[in-house]
């Protein structure tokens, strides 16, 4: 049974960090590609990052500069660093595994002074 729990939200000030993290079971993380996505309400989710199983990354222009994703296959968790928030950022972050079309649970992430 694929599982993905996020966690690493939380409440970040304009300007700072936080990391996600995903920890991925069920299937074999390693050769799967695998994403972030964030809403808000009343808004559709919207693409963040994805990474290859090469490690080849991809970023939406919003946060590209930014945000990194990463991946440690020994561990089966993709990770999501992300610097310099800024109130926009204010999401429910969710990691996303493409292929089996599944979805964490989500993580609240606040960016607020």
């Amino acid at each position: 049974q694929v599982q993905l729990v996020e966690s690493g939200g939380g409440l970040a000030q304009p300007g700072g960090s936080l990391r996600l993290s995903c920890r991925a079971s069920g299937f074999d993380f390693s050769t799967k590609v695998m994403g972030w996505y964030r809403q808000v309400p009343g808004k559709a989710r919207e693409m963040v990052a994805f990474i290859t199983t090469s490690g080849s990354t991809n970023y939406a222009n919003a946060v590209k500069g930014r945000f990194t994703i990463s991946r440690d296959n020994a561990n089966n968790t993709v990770y999501l660093q992300m610097n310099s928030l800024s109130p926009q950022d204010t999401a429910v972050y969710y990691c996303y595994m493409p292929s089996g079309s599944s979805w964490g649970q989500g993580t609240q992430v606040t960016v607020s002074s």
